[in-house]
């Protein structure tokens, strides 16, 4: 009886069958492979999967889906396995190899039982092109490898996959265009044959894919150098700039931190990419698990000194814009608060000036207090000097003048105290 299970997320299924994604081919010697490697964008990524489309319907198959970013398929007498990447398509032909005449002249390769029209014409730009024979071990004669397939010179070889098979290349591109490596198997059984073979075209593709981050680091080698020079001379001009020249300093540091982030943004993806690469390239010769032949320096060796310069460069391209990030944003800190000191010691100067200014204006307020206690007085004594001269038609005893001499000291003291309690009551608390 099925057990019942409880609610599944809905990517349990695509998870879960990750680790079944791309699964190496058993594999059987003698055989010839080509892989080849198509930098494609995600225009370039669609246009290879009508491409293959194209080819399975001139073989009577069903094209792929548009979710499929792997498919192996048997075309007859060659077969093809076509993976799709987040920025590369791979392209490997397989094809039976009669290695009795391997050594004796050019080797065949995978590619020439391939419709060549519909192989020139494959979408995007080749990055890597690999041909790759596998041979049954000791049928090669002496020699012949150096003669016909390799170069001496830069020869590389080393047992692989615990001593079991012997792996030679030279990592150069021949008149044809294409790299060439021989893998001699001999007792691997297919499955583990196929994801050594599989592990060899790795190598191959992330060697090249990595490198992509070196013309970048290169070319932004000599934009950040412009940079710390200008940053070097922004700093020396803001030590000695006086506050006239702030804002141009500002507006230059600005202009400098918006090219230096702009550039950041423009190659961080292509470094951070690059250094993905090269770890995966470290984990594939690492599952080749080969030693060493007499004489020779193995892949790893190889990669090592003939890598790690340009992993260098990358790496220390990437870590000079951080660092120059940080110092544009340290001395644009430093600007800033310089700009702010000085304006908040202005707005100081201009709260002093504006006290000063009031302690004035308190003072004139004094005195027009004064002349407008001697203004009003005057008017008041004015009318109480007719009331008093209409008032003596009904007995006011005193003269007019000597009554308006009377009320003078009244009136004054009378209008000084009212506007000194007025001036209390409106700006009291903020005395």
């Amino acid at each position: 009886m099925a057990q019942p299970l409880p609610p599944q997320h809905p990517d349990r299924a695509l998870l879960h069958n990750e680790v079944h994604a791309r699964p190496p081919e058993a594999l059987s010697g003698p055989l010839a492979l080509t892989h080849i490697v198509m930098l494609a964008d995600a225009a370039g990524r669609e246009a290879s999967r009508a491409h293959l489309a194209a080819l399975l319907r001139d073989h009577h198959l069903a094209p792929p889906d548009a979710l499929c970013t792997h498919l192996r398929v048997d075309l007859g007498g060659w077969r093809l396995r076509w993976e799709l990447h987040t920025e590369f398509v791979t392209w490997t032909f397989s094809s039976p190899l009669a290695d009795e005449s391997f050594g004796q002249r050019e080797p065949d390769t995978a590619l020439q039982a391939v419709p060549q029209v519909w192989a020139a014409q494959l979408p995007g730009q080749c990055l890597s092109a690999l041909h790759l024979w596998v041979l049954p071990a000791r049928s090669v004669p002496e020699g012949a490898l150096l003669r016909h397939v390799l170069h001496e010179d830069s020869l590389v070889a080393s047992t692989v996959a615990d001593g079991y098979g012997e792996v030679y290349t030279d990592f150069c591109i021949h008149a044809d265009g294409y790299s060439r490596m021989v893998l001699l198997a001999g007792s691997l059984t297919p499955r583990r044959l196929g994801r050594l073979v599989l592990r060899l075209l790795e190598i191959e593709t992330y060697r090249m894919a990595a490198m992509l981050g070196l013309p970048v680091a290169r070319a932004a080698g000599q934009e950040l150098a412009l940079a710390e020079q200008e940053l070097a001379a922004l700093a020396e001009a803001i030590r000695s700039a006086s506050r006239n020249d702030e804002p141009e300093l500002l507006d230059r540091l600005t202009r400098l931190a918006g090219k230096v982030e702009s550039q950041y943004a423009a190659t961080h993806s292509r470094f951070s990419a690059s250094r993905a690469y090269f770890e995966l390239l470290d984990k594939r010769i690492q599952d080749i698990a080969e030693s060493r032949l007499a004489g020779l320096q193995t892949i790893r060796e190889f990669m090592d000194r003939r890598l790690s310069p340009a992993r260098a460069t990358c790496e220390w391209a990437a870590r000079r814009q951080d660092a120059l990030s940080q110092r544009v944003s340290r001395i644009s800190h430093l600007l800033r608060t310089r700009v702010e000191i000085e304006q908040q010691q202005s707005s100081q100067a201009l709260l002093a000036t504006m006290n000063q200014r009031q302690g004035l204006q308190l003072k004139l307020q004094s005195t027009v207090e004064g002349l407008s206690v001697a203004a009003i007085t005057y008017y008041i004594v004015g009318l109480v000097s007719y009331l008093a001269k209409g008032a003596q038609a009904f007995g006011w005893p005193l003269a007019p003048e000597t009554t308006a001499a009377l009320a003078i000291p009244v009136v004054a003291a009378s209008v000084w105290w009212s506007l000194r309690r007025l001036h209390h009551r409106l700006f009291g608390q903020a005395h």
